[in-house]
């Protein structure tokens, strides 16, 4: 059951909170259909943690309803952000029945933004249930949705040293020759995040691939590096 306390009062810190000319040049940075309230995202971010510390949440399945409730509702960019702020709270954060919850966000949000804010909580429950999130993420990797394929590249993000190579190595070569942009980008932050951990595993990698990845993919990639 949705916690409705927490949907009640993060919409009104939200309103409280709006800056009408703020929103409009947001909504137009972002080129949505979607209203935005002009509320930055540590702003949003404070007031979703302060609802759900006032009014807990029972069970986690509470967390998910409420989580699902906020993003199908919301009128205002600023309360999905809220919805995916809710998922990082530690009840869930290596629940992989969240999994479901980050797809809808995904595939419904269609967005940069959305699909990069669930991702890092992907790569959480990767590292949690190391096994099932492998098979879905290879399976991910050559979805239909480009932004599923983008959040199976980007899930691994920050993971340092529990990286597991072999699984980045397949959903990036999986997508090496798609065109779209954000697909390119994104294999290029992941090879260029990953290189601060492991320079040489990326200079192997971008070396073995050559052309075959996009000169946008190679050139984020050996940003930080020098070049064999």
């Amino acid at each position: 059951m949705a916690n409705e306390a927490v949907l009640a009062l993060i919409r009104a810190e939200l309103r409280a909170a709006a800056d009408p000319l703020r929103g409009a040049a947001a909504q137009a940075y972002m080129k949505s259909p979607t209203p935005s309230l002009g509320v930055r995202v540590p702003e949003v971010r404070k007031a979703t943690k302060a609802a759900a510390a006032a009014h807990p949440f029972e069970t986690a399945e509470d967390l998910r309803s409420t989580v699902l409730v906020l993003w199908r509702e919301a009128s205002y960019r600023e309360e999905r952000y809220a919805a995916i702020d809710l998922t990082g709270l530690r009840s869930v954060a290596a629940d992989p029945r969240m999994l479901p919850v980050y797809e809808e966000i995904i595939r419904t949000g269609s967005s940069w933004d959305y699909v990069d804010g669930v991702a890092h909580r992907i790569g959480t429950l990767l590292r949690a249930h190391r096994d099932e999130l492998t098979q879905v993420l290879l399976q991910w990797s050559a979805d239909r949705d480009f932004w599923i394929r983008r959040a199976s590249i980007t899930a691994q993000l920050g993971a340092k040293f529990q990286t597991d190579t072999a699984l980045l190595s397949a959903v990036i070569e999986a997508n090496m020759a798609d065109r779209e942009f954000f697909i390119r980008k994104a294999i290029g932050w992941a090879l260029r995040e990953y290189a601060k951990t492991d320079p040489e595993w990326v200079l192997d990698f971008v070396t073995r691939n050559g052309t075959s990845l996009s000169p946008l993919s190679r050139r984020e990639a050996l940003k930080n590096l020098e070049v064999r």
